[in-house]
C-alpha cells in the first residue's frame, strides 16, 4: 500500500487515547467522601432510661430532636427533670398534668444555644413511656402536651429487627 498524503494526513489527525486526565475524576471522588462523611453523623439515638421498658413497633424514620419526656412505672420525667408521680397522674382526675404543663413552659423560655433553640421552636415532642405505664397516664401527658402548644406528639419505640418483623 502507498503512503498517500491523504494517509499520512489522516494518521496525524487520529486521536490516541494513551493518557487519561485523573485530576476532574479524583476531585468527584473527594467531594463525594467529604459528603458522606458529613452526612454520615447526624444519626440520632436516643436512649432511654434503665427504668423505661418501651414497646417494640416497626419504624423507617429517623427521630428529630424534640422535647423528651419519661413515663417510667414511678414518675414523670420532662427533659430530664422529675415533675410528679406517676400515682398523682392517676388519682387526679383532670385531663391535663400541670406540672407538666409548668415545665413545658419553663423550656419554650429557657433557651440557651442553637440546639435548644431548634427544640423549642420545634413544637414537637418525644414521649418514651414504660410499657407498663397505663394508658390513662400516657393520654394525660399527651393532652397535657397539645394544650400547652406541642401539637406534634410521638411515641418513641425500640425498632424490631426486619426479621422479626415479617415473621408475625
Amino acid at each position: 500500500m502507498r503512503n498517500t498524503r491523504r494517509i499520512r494526513r489522516m494518521s496525524r489527525n487520529r486521536v490516541k487515547i494513551g493518557k487519561m486526565n485523573l485530576t476532574s475524576l479524583m476531585d468527584v471522588f473527594t467531594i463525594l467522601v467529604f459528603f458522606l462523611l458529613v452526612n454520615s453523623g447526624s444519626v440520632e439515638i436516643m436512649e432511654a432510661p434503665k427504668t423505661v421498658v418501651l414497646p417494640e413497633s416497626n419504624v423507617e424514620a429517623k427521630p428529630r430532636e424534640t422535647v423528651v419526656i419519661f413515663i417510667s412505672p414511678d414518675e414523670v420525667l420532662v427533659q430530664g427533670q422529675s415533675v410528679i408521680a406517676v400515682a398523682d397522674i392517676l388519682e387526679n382526675d383532670s385531663l391535663t398534668v400541670q406540672p407538666v404543663s409548668e415545665r413545658l413552659g419553663e423550656l419554650g423560655q429557657s433557651v440557651l444555644g442553637p440546639s435548644t433553640a431548634l427544640v423549642a421552636e420545634s413544637q414537637e415532642v418525644t414521649i418514651l413511656a414504660d410499657r407498663s405505664v397505663p394508658f390513662d397516664v400516657i393520654r394525660k401527658v399527651m393532652s397535657t402536651c397539645t394544650e400547652s402548644g406541642y401539637e406534634n406528639v410521638s411515641l418513641a419505640v425500640v425498632q424490631k429487627s426486619a426479621t422479626l418483623a415479617t415473621a408475625r
